[in-house]
């Protein structure tokens, strides 16, 4: 998927219809009382980086926000994660007051935000990573912290992931957020061209006295546990003495992605298992296994035969975000026709569902348009028109996109999200998860 180049060029130039049960959201910037305006247009056409908004909010509905900016007061004494061989009594303790949560949300740069984490919560993920946050440009910017980063207090168990080279700029970046998250990660794991020029991601892998250094300072420093996301070495020994020297680190949880820094394409490589159930054997913290989860059979089978404390997903929830509710897109039951039922739901549901989030937690619209692509990228191959139309809109509003899911009703065009008509795998499977 192409990244957005507004973030990008940002980055590289600084040095069923949806419950009403959510509650205001948390940005990260003093907010006020008074309504979200946008007084000063933004620059060379860059109307995908405005926040979308509900027109009709009066100033009185304008939810009230808390601030993140101020220092967060600590409870206890830093680095509570770190000393003492407890530790790791004290990772699994924390694990295990949130649930011990197995569905998450993967982080997704432009992709993982607040309305649609709050719409894969609603079928079924237990825990989410908000987007890659860049740490010195959100220490920085105050507009990037308050369009970049937004919560509510039903947005958890929640990971704030970070990306990093600095160790003092980390931490400053993880204090304005520990107080409003269950971890603060590190992302170890981002093998992208724009990771290789900010230096971060995975290309620290090759210099892990740096990497050490990072979860260290958190570690001894934060009041709730650091986590990291990695990607594995090509050797399985060198993925395992990675491994071992986060934990040692003062790493509570780790997140394993299954493919090397070279293997980008998730469809052209399968992700590892192996080295991932590796790693969990090695270790004495809970490990999450990323990679190859296209529905909840890929779900069943990493938890069982790898022994994985939970699983991510981040490409396939894209396109469904109800994958965890046990739905999956055409795609997945080709050769499983006997097996599957349509579900009474498909992606244009969840657009309608998701921009209805939006009104309630506004993000930039490039978000928003980046999900419409990926939710009806199967409606759009049928009716390539309509896909146009979109792509023809400079400036989008709420009006207009659920217009055009209403166009492509009136078209005829539906693609239904299956289930499998199977109760003794649903019964299963919730063995498996713990249900």
């Amino acid at each position: 998927m192409n990244k957005p180049k507004p973030l990008i060029s940002a980055i590289l130039n600084l040095n069923l219809h949806p419950k009403p049960l959510f509650s205001n959201p948390i940005h990260l910037m003093a907010l006020t009382q008074t309504r979200i305006t946008h007084s000063d247009p933004p620059q060379n056409d860059a109307e995908d980086d405005v926040l979308c908004s509900n027109p009709e909010q009066t100033q009185e509905e304008q939810p009230s926000s808390h601030s993140l900016d101020e220092t967060p007061s600590f409870v206890g004494s830093p680095g509570k994660y770190l000393t003492g061989v407890s530790r790791f009594e004290r990772a699994w303790a924390h694990w295990t007051k949130l649930g011990r949560p197995k569905l998450i949300v993967a982080p997704m740069v432009d992709n993982s935000e607040l309305p649609f984490r709050m719409l894969c919560r609603k079928y079924g993920a237990e825990a989410a990573y908000t987007p890659m946050l860049h740490s010195r440009i959100f220490n920085e910017n105050p507009k990037y912290r308050s369009e970049e980063f937004t919560t509510c207090k039903e947005d958890r168990p929640l990971f704030v992931q970070f990306c990093a080279n600095d160790p003092d700029i980390l931490l400053e970046a993880a204090r304005r957020v520990e107080s409003h998250c269950d971890y603060v990660d590190i992302n170890l794991g981002c093998p992208q061209r724009i990771a290789r020029r900010g230096y971060y991601g995975a290309f620290l892998m090759d210099n892990l006295p740096l990497v050490k250094s990072l979860v260290e300072k958190l570690a001894l420093n934060l009041n709730v546990p650091v986590s990291c996301k990695i990607r594995v070495f090509p050797k399985l020994e060198d993925t395992l003495k990675y491994a071992k020297m986060l934990e040692d680190a003062g790493c509570s949880l780790l997140a394993v992605h299954g493919r090397t820094r070279d293997e980008k394409d998730g469809k052209k490589f399968r992700a590892d298992w192996n080295a991932i159930k590796a790693v969990k054997n090695e270790l004495r913290i809970p490990v999450l296994a990323n990679g190859n989860i296209r529905h909840m059979d890929d779900v069943r089978n990493c938890l069982e035969e790898m022994g994985a404390d939970g699983v991510l997903s981040a490409e396939t929830l894209l396109e469904n975000p109800a994958l965890f509710a046990g739905f999956r897109t055409s795609n997945w039951v080709v050769d499983n026709e006997k097996d599957s039922i349509d579900g009474k739901l498909d992606q244009a549901d969840l657009v309608v569902q998701y921009l209805k989030l939006c009104e309630k937690y506004p993000v930039p619209w490039r978000m928003i348009r980046s999900h419409v692509h990926k939710m009806l990228g199967d409606w759009f191959r049928v009716q390539p028109q309509v896909r146009e139309e979109l792509n023809a809109q400079s400036r989008l509003t709420l009006e207009f996109l659920y217009g055009l899911v209403d166009q492509l009703r009136e078209l005829g065009v539906r693609v239904p999200l299956h289930q499998k008509d199977d109760a003794s795998a649903t019964g299963n499977l919730a063995e498996v998860i713990g249900i």
